[in-house]
């Protein structure tokens, strides 16, 4: 553990580092507890768990076809001209649900989908930009493991402050906050000097851009059931704190999923790994499936809280293994919009998990939602086998996600410098 935290600590004295990573987190709070902050004024708004799943669902298809197309816009464009105004967009759709409740229905679904749609991509923009920040292909290969293990701190706070928020005001407020501290945090990324002088490498013009990628293909499928087993979660957890009787249990059940994968990305992020990323993460992604197993008990709180601790020890080790394989497969010049569809696809995949848990749980109980979660794991697993033959090699016409072009403001009217190229031997 402590060369890892050597290692982080030499990323975070980088220039620019913990501006872009706290930055980033922060801009991220509202996509990352939406469904939970959903669900939960849905419920006091008395909607049924149903809607509070076709509510988070709509969110978070509204985010999947948003971030590839944004993540696409920033590669075009710059991180500025993109991230700023789609943040102040979301959270104005955000408003609009609190403003207009659960009652008017089409307005809801509006609000919700805008809220969606306009989510800034600042999870792939981080990733474009450790290579300028970092120069070393070692170092960012840290920071991405830096960067999951930072994800689960802010899956850890979010839902403890949105269930903060909710005990001293309202599901309300807490939508309001949470999405008012999104757009500081987007505007803290975008006034940053690497971001304002970031630009994309050459890209091939093709319709299907990062997609045209069977490797990444492969990825997303996995993916998209790592995100319905989370989703399904999310649901399934509000069940069973309904069950309880006790609203915060919900916030302590997703507070420990969080903080297992924080543990198992610390861990994880301990030592350097030998072999393969596609390899390791069959590994991870099986180890992972297993870990949701235990929650179909469903036993007293603590024990719960516990399991749900040991449920979320591989997720950030996946996540920081995925960064590899699809900087591995991305195409030269996608490199914002090649991690955005990792985004994506974990929202597809989040959302119909929300919207599969609810029936399940209304239907057969909360430990059926918990089995969508586990069912869910082990089709990721299956996806990964049967693709393994395409993960085996990147292809040859695949550039790295990290080739970009770092502008400096001296360069600005004419010479630019190549950034680093972070393609790395298996």
């Amino acid at each position: 553990m402590a060369a890892a935290s050597g290692g982080y600590a030499d990323i975070l004295r980088a220039p620019h580092a913990v501006r872009l990573l706290a930055g980033t987190l922060v801009g991220r709070l509202p996509n990352a507890t939406a469904p939970i902050a959903i669900v939960l004024f849905t419920r006091a708004e008395g909607g049924s768990y149903s809607l509070a799943g076709a509510l988070a669902a709509v969110y978070g298809l509204a985010n999947a076809v948003g971030q590839p197309l944004l993540g696409r816009a920033v590669d075009l464009h710059g991180q500025p001209r993109v991230q700023l105004p789609a943040a102040v967009l979301s959270a104005l759709g955000m408003a609009l649900l609190v403003l207009a409740g659960t009652g008017a229905l089409p307005l809801a679904y509006t609000a919700v989908a805008v809220a969606g749609l306009f989510t800034p991509p600042l999870e792939g923009g981080l990733r474009a930009l450790w290579p300028g920040v970092l120069g070393g292909e070692d170092r960012v290969h840290r920071a991405y493991a830096l960067d999951a293990v930072a994800q689960e701190i802010m899956f850890t706070v979010g839902p403890l402050l949105v269930t903060l928020l909710v005990a001293l005001q309202s599901p309300a407020a807490a939508l309001l906050v949470i999405n008012a501290l999104g757009v500081l945090g987007a505007l803290s990324v975008v006034l940053s000097e690497p971001s304002r002088t970031w630009r994309s490498a050459p890209r091939e013009a093709h319709w299907l851009g990062a997609l045209r990628s069977p490797g990444l293909l492969a990825l997303l499928g996995a993916f998209f059931f790592v995100g319905l087993a989370m989703g399904s979660i999310t649901v399934a957890g509000v069940a069973y704190a309904d069950d309880h009787g006790r609203e915060s249990v919900y916030g302590w059940l997703m507070a420990a999923l969080g903080l297992g994968a924080l543990i198992g990305g610390g861990l994880y992020g301990a030592r350097q790994w030998a072999g393969a990323p596609e390899r390791r993460l069959r590994l991870l992604i099986g180890l992972l499936a297993l870990g949701y197993l235990p929650l179909l008990l469903t036993p007293g709180v603590a024990p719960m809280t516990a399991l749900a601790a040991v449920a979320g020890l591989f997720l950030a080790p996946a996540i920081a293994c995925a960064f590899i394989v699809v900087d591995r497969h991305a195409p030269r010049g996608t490199v914002t919009e090649a991690f955005s569809w990792l985004v994506t696809t974990f929202g597809v995949g989040a959302a119909a998990g929300t919207a599969a848990a609810g029936p399940a749980v209304e239907l057969s109980g909360t430990t059926a939602g918990f089995g969508v979660a586990a069912a869910a794991g082990f089709a990721a697993l299956l996806v990964l086998l049967a693709t393994r033959r395409v993960l085996a090699v990147p292809p040859r016409t695949a550039q790295p996600a990290g080739d970009v072009v770092a502008v400096s403001e001296n360069d600005r009217n004419g010479t630019v410098e190549p950034g680093f190229s972070s393609r790395h031997q298996a």
